[in-house]
């Protein structure tokens, strides 16, 4: 077009920055900016706001700020753009706050709005405020929207609240693959593999498009759920009855439901027979289950081969280590943690999130950053009496100091999550769940600790891990210890 003379104008360059936020091609993207700055079309509100899409779906979302801020007026298109850009670069709290200063500036938000906010309140399970957006949806008349509709589904399983989710989802006037597939992973995070296996029938029975997403929430709640021989059923029919090729992701998801089960050699000799190449992915479930059943000889094997395809992957080392520790092999577990700092491999901080009183509050291991942690300490040590009292003793195999001080496992309650439950307890009304969600996999000791407290204070605890929903009650939980 430039070659034969014309000249570009603002409709033209908003289909570009398209093209570019579609490919998240940064470096074309800015030097189209560049055009446009000669061309006098940076103050056009529709181009304005397609470089703030652009910049924050490539990434950069400084760029994206810039660009924002040098808006004359800024339409519902360029706030959405700067949510969704937050939420994608991790940062849901920010979102949030951008959605409220949107309304305070008077600007509406529309169906695309609606499903940022809802991807920031699941992303940090803020569930009140995503009640509150729903109601604001409601108030908007906009939620027969399929994807308003599809994200409200997701938000309320991944905060939580799997009984919210399936009233909006029994409640739409249509539902797309999206949904269903959205239900289908929120019945998998939650461990209802029953539930999960009856939902896909009817996606089936209904003539509702599968696709590889689908499979993928499938098998994960196989495996959350022990259904070894469903899973394997379902594994062979996705290529053999659906014609979808396996992917890296469903392997993982056959690998850990085989290593969970116990099946190590079988799940071993299931990614020798990979269509495509082995991940570390792939690897790190098997290294995870040979941590579960304590198998030294076959993680040692694993962890090489994790290392050879990522050789900066933290988790790895972290479970190596556990697995020497917890066969009482300290000298190689430590070993393990010492190459760690010599390669300048970085683990992953742990964070604990809980949502109360419409503020979310953060919680990191070994915290003396919160106002309250005096009190949260004392809520602690009364707890710690009581599960000593009905016979709850730490797992060593899970940390290398915990001792008893004082009627309190001292290392123990500097975990995270262990911070944000006592917070909850004395923040909330005694009637009330605890909802609460961390960045890691939960540890066994933890997880044992947190059934003896539901137990005592007789509240519910549901705690999202990066695993699966556990949802503590009566000194059980919903897993039955299988996670």
């Amino acid at each position: 077009m430039q070659q034969e003379g014309m000249i570009p104008d603002g409709f033209t360059f908003v289909q570009l920055l398209n093209a570019c936020a579609s490919l998240r091609a940064l470096k074309e993207g800015r030097h189209i900016h560049m055009q446009i700055i000669q061309q006098g079309c940076e103050s056009d509100a529709y181009v304005g706001s397609s470089l703030v899409d652009m910049y924050a779906k490539c990434g950069s979302i400084e760029d994206a700020w810039r660009v924002f801020n040098r808006m004359p007026t800024r339409n519902v298109v360029a706030w959405s753009a700067m949510i969704l850009g937050h939420v994608k670069s991790g940062q849901g709290k920010k979102a949030l706050e951008l959605f409220r200063q949107m309304q305070h500036e008077g600007v509406q938000p529309d169906p695309v709005t609606f499903v940022g906010v809802l991807t920031a309140c699941a992303r940090v399970v803020a569930l009140e405020e995503g009640r509150r957006v729903h109601e604001e949806i409601v108030q908007a008349g906009v939620e027969s929207n399929v994807f308003v509709n599809s994200s409200l589904v997701d938000m309320y399983a991944k905060c939580g609240s799997l009984e919210d989710a399936w009233r909006v989802f029994n409640r739409m006037p249509i539902r797309d693959m999206v949904s269903w597939t959205a239900m289908l992973g929120g019945y998998a995070m939650h461990g209802r593999g029953k539930e999960a296996l009856r939902h896909f029938e009817q996606m089936c029975e209904k003539g509702v498009e599968i696709d590889k997403i689908t499979f993928v929430s499938l098998l994960s709640a196989c495996s959350h759920g022990g259904l070894v021989d469903e899973g394997l059923h379902y594994f062979e029919s996705m290529h053999l009855v659906y014609g979808i090729p396996a992917t890296v992701e469903h392997y993982a998801c056959m690998i850990d439901l085989l290593g969970r089960s116990g099946c190590l050699k079988e799940a071993e000799d299931l990614i020798k027979i990979m269509f495509c190449a082995p991940h570390a992915a792939v690897w790190m479930a098997l290294l995870g289950a040979c941590s579960m059943h304590g198998n030294v000889e076959m993680g040692e094997h694993v962890a090489k081969q994790v290392f050879e395809l990522d050789p900066g992957n933290a988790a790895g080392y972290v479970l190596l280590s556990n697995i020497y520790a917890s066969a009482g092999k300290w000298d190689l577990s430590a070993n393990v943690q010492q190459q760690m700092l010599e390669r300048g491999v970085k683990t992953q901080l742990e964070r604990t999130w809980i949502e109360v009183n419409n503020e979310v509050y953060t919680f990191v291991l070994d915290d003396q950053q919160h106002p309250q942690m005096t009190e949260i300490f004392a809520e602690l040590t009364r707890l710690s009496r009581h599960m000593k009292n009905v016979g709850y003793l730490p797992d060593t195999k899970f940390m290398l100091h915990d001792i008893w001080v004082e009627g309190k496992a001292f290392h123990l309650f500097q975990h995270s999550e262990m911070l944000a439950i006592a917070f909850g307890l004395i923040s909330t009304p005694a009637d009330t769940p605890l909802r609460i969600f961390k960045n890691l996999r939960m540890c066994g000791d933890c997880h044992a600790a947190t059934k003896f407290i539901s137990k005592i204070v007789g509240r519910q605890i549901i705690l999202r891990d990066t695993k699966r929903f556990h949802h503590f009650e009566d000194g059980l939980c919903s897993c039955s210890d299988y996670w």
